[in-house]
């Protein structure tokens, strides 16, 4: 039977040490599991799967490679934002690999799982690493966000494994190292088109930010009991669009790429493609409620 390709990413809670030292070994327990409850809702929106967890540290599956390197890039946004939030030396490390998964025998999976392994082992605290053959399975915009780095030799895995940084976050200095200008172009000139009864507002460069609610004082005005008076934030950040739930009753989001709906409850997603926002209520019953967005180069 042919062994199925899979994309693996191995996310580890970094320093879990130190953070047990500061906040006492059941504060840090309670800490890490939030975290890692959030992760795990990053990667079910984006049809990822829960292999194992060991520790500090979870492995995740994923059929397409894009969809495992955006809960990647997601999940790094999102710690770093509770980071700041909550505690400030809260990170995790991510190993990024594709390529043939085979059934676990007596606990072993090998191969792919083994490389994800080592990557996330040389992986510093904030940062996420992948292998350049495991890139080639990317799109062509995921491709350009990966910084190849010097050759390095990887323990268990055989011969040199060239390596290749994931940039996360918008990093002009990046346009050295594998993201040409073109490529920088066309992130930075990314527009998100948000619709909402006919009324069409854009987050782009010249409006990086706007609020939605009941309010009169919101950009847009959403006519639903549904709806707080403030209830969800869409800003442009680090070079991606976040979704930002302020409410009471939950920001519902359904992209088109995914059969499955998620709802925030004072927490971010990142926008991608196209979909629904239902505010207050699902997103899959179009209404009042409900605001359209679709991610889409933007006209100069």
């Amino acid at each position: 039977m042919e062994t199925a390709h899979w994309a693996v990413l191995f996310v580890e809670v970094a320093d879990g040490v130190k953070i047990s030292e500061s906040l006492g070994e059941t504060g840090a327990l309670a800490l890490i599991k939030g975290v890692l409850g959030r992760l795990e809702k990053i990667a079910a929106r984006l049809s990822g799967s829960v292999v194992t967890a060991r520790g500090d540290g979870v492995v995740y599956e994923f059929s397409e490679a894009d969809h495992a390197l955006r809960a990647a890039c997601e999940m790094q946004i999102s710690v770093n934002t509770l980071a700041q939030r909550a505690y400030g030396r809260l990170r995790i490390r991510i190993g990024f690999a594709y390529g043939p998964v085979a059934p676990a025998t007596d606990g072993e999976y090998g191969g792919t799982m083994d490389l994800c392994a080592h990557l996330v082992a040389l992986a510093k605290a904030s940062q996420i690493l992948a292998s350049a053959a495991s890139v080639e399975a990317l799109s062509a915009g995921l491709r350009a966000r990966c910084r190849v780095l010097p050759p390095s030799e990887i323990e268990g895995a055989g011969k040199g494994i060239v390596l290749c940084e994931v940039q996360w976050r918008y990093d002009p200095a990046a346009t050295e190292n594998n993201l040409t200008r073109a490529h920088l172009v066309q992130d930075m000139q990314m527009a998100l088109k948000l619709i909402y009864r006919g009324n069409i507002l854009v987050v782009n460069r010249n409006r990086p930010m706007l609020q939605m609610g009941r309010d009169d004082s919101n950009d847009i005005v959403i006519v639903s009991l549904s709806a707080s008076r403030l209830h969800a934030r869409v800003q442009a950040r680090d070079g991606h669009f976040v979704l930002t739930d302020l409410s009471t009753n939950g920001t519902f989001l359904l992209a088109e790429e995914h059969s499955s709906e998620v709802c925030l409850r004072r927490e971010e997603a990142l926008l991608g493609g196209r979909g629904w926002i239902g505010l207050g209520k699902s997103a899959s019953t179009h209404g009042d409620h409900s605001v359209r967005y679709t991610l889409q180069p933007e006209i100069a």
